[in-house]
């Protein structure tokens, strides 16, 4: 899994520019999904959302900074409970990884009871900072939902945390000057978050990553015990920090902006809003808001974003290649995905928020099935839920009551059509893009239409996705479609009526 890439940044899904002949060559020994959505763009809510193969609204990690219960059961719980040994190898992101306090709206309430559940014992601080402060690796509790084996990978850029943090100290006793900024090297990059890194590429998070994965897979020669392996990079997420060669592999001349502002015919308040700061004030209001830059600071961020995504090319390459050599390929299924997307050019627009694009909402997916490594594509419609429902079924498991997922495996083995609509949840944890409240977005996704309303809001957006792929008409107010609103209205409400947590069962009639 790759954090941050919407699906058509790769070779193999018509990138006219960025290399990326690894996972091309999976693609070309598998089943490529062109229609593979988030259950919402966000990092961890749809990470949660991968793990239990639950909406965000049933599992109950709904934003960033969020938690995923301990009690909540896992697909790779349900593997680990058949037979297999797990892993999990870089970026989890099912606890908040950082210390700073999130930024509620002040309810005006101060009673004895803050929240509407009461508090527990249980422990949500792994992934924070202060665990991996000291020198010495931190012995981290397992099974972690589900999983024997972590290696800890937290934040993003070239300054991550975890247990790598506590490698790169070890092996850098100039660790501080390589985390300095001022020390970065020399650029002319203009684009907000270009920061070229002097740590060299084998000290980079993602080639901690890579190794790792090599040194586990290596560890399972000779071993009969059947594995299932999360190897989650942090990148091409921002900050733009490629190390090394991949800093300028790409010139940002040879990228073209998939759409301007001016291609929306009629630009809704996130757009107007971001317009609105990029000509007062420029920049970002925070290093996490999405924005609004001008085209060569687009250009660049595209370049460097290149270049990092070449960078997990190179390591995905690696690590097949240790498959290869210890003689595992043949026998195992290996999946490529990413947690959600990013505008990265879309209207000038940089980064995610809570606009719903289908450049933040549709991912690449790759299942190369050692079973048949037929080449397949198919533009059937499914979900990040649906991955672990398909993965249980191949490996010949249950799952559990109250998944939501449904399994794709029939597409992997030719069928055309999977989901006749998909729903997609956004739910922000503070105002911001425009909005006075935090933001609430329920779109759906058919392969012809997407409606997206906003709660609150006197607008919302359809857009005819046959015909205006890029998003550039909404055709919300529009007469002449006032029917097709209607009927996406509808089968909306069918889907949320359908947001319930079925678990667990009843055990008496009543």
């Amino acid at each position: 899994m790759v954090d941050q890439q919407r699906a058509d940044w790769l070779g193999c899904y018509g990138h006219p520019v960025v290399k990326t002949p690894n996972i091309d060559a999976l693609a070309a020994q598998g089943t490529r999904f062109d229609e593979f959505h988030v259950a919402t763009p966000v990092c961890m809510p749809n990470r949660a959302s991968f793990m239990t193969g639950r909406m965000p609204s049933v599992h109950g990690l709904r934003y960033n900074g969020c938690t995923l219960s301990t009690t909540a059961n896992t697909f790779v719980d349900v593997l680990k409970a058949s037979g297999y040994t797990t892993a999990s190898i870089g970026k989890s992101h099912l606890q908040p990884m950082t210390t700073m306090q999130a930024r509620h709206p002040d309810t005006g309430l101060n009673g004895p009871i803050k929240e509407a559940w009461k508090e527990t014992d249980e422990t949500y601080a792994f992934e924070e900072p202060g665990r991996y402060e000291s020198n010495e690796r931190f012995d981290f509790p397992t099974p972690y939902y589900g999983f024997d084996h972590v290696d800890m990978v937290t934040a993003h850029g070239d300054k991550a945390g975890g247990h790598y943090k506590q490698w790169f100290k070890n092996r850098y006793p100039n660790w501080q000057a390589l985390h300095d900024p001022a020390n970065q090297l020399p650029h002319n990059y203009t684009c907000p978050q270009a920061y070229r890194t002097p740590i060299p590429e084998d000290g980079y998070p993602s080639a901690y990553i890579r190794d790792r994965a090599n040194a586990y897979l290596t560890s399972r020669i000779g071993d009969d015990q059947p594995f299932y392996a999360f190897v989650s990079f942090p990148d091409p997420h921002h900050p733009f920090n490629p190390p090394g060669k991949y800093w300028d592999m790409y010139c940002p001349d040879d990228f073209e902006l998939p759409s301007r502002f001016e291609d929306h015919q009629n630009p809704p308040p996130p757009l107007l809003r971001a317009k609105q700061y990029f000509e007062e004030t420029g920049g970002q209001e925070t290093p996490q808001h999405a924005f609004m830059a001008n085209e060569r600071e687009v250009q660049e961020a595209m370049a460097l974003s290149a270049g990092m995504i070449t960078m997990i090319d190179d390591m995905v390459g690696e690590i097949i290649q240790t498959l290869k050599d210890s003689g595992q390929f043949e026998n195992t299924i290996i999946i490529f995905n990413a947690d959600h997307g990013d505008y990265l050019g879309d209207f000038n627009m940089l980064l995610k928020g809570p606009w719903a694009l289908r450049s933040i909402n549709r991912v690449p997916m790759i299942w190369s099935d050692c079973a048949s490594r037929t080449v397949r594509t198919t533009s059937a419609l499914a979900s990040t839920i649906d991955i672990s429902a398909t993965i249980l079924e191949r490996a010949g498991v249950d799952p559990y009551f109250g998944m939501q997922g449904q399994s794709f495996l029939p597409c992997v083995n030719g069928a055309s059509e999977h989901r006749t609509r998909l729903l997609i949840e956004y739910n922000d944890g503070f105002a911001r893009n425009s909005f006075d409240s935090s933001a609430r977005v329920r779109s759906i996704v058919k392969k012809e239409w997407q409606l997206s309303v906003y709660k609150d809001q006197t607008w919302g957006e359809l857009y005819d996705l046959e015909n205006d792929s890029r998003q550039t008409h909404n055709l919300w107010d529009s007469p002449a479609h006032s029917a097709t609103k209607a009927a996406l209205f509808e089968e909306l409400t069918q889907l949320l009526i359908g947001q319930m947590d079925e678990s667990p069962q009843s055990s008496r009639l009543a």
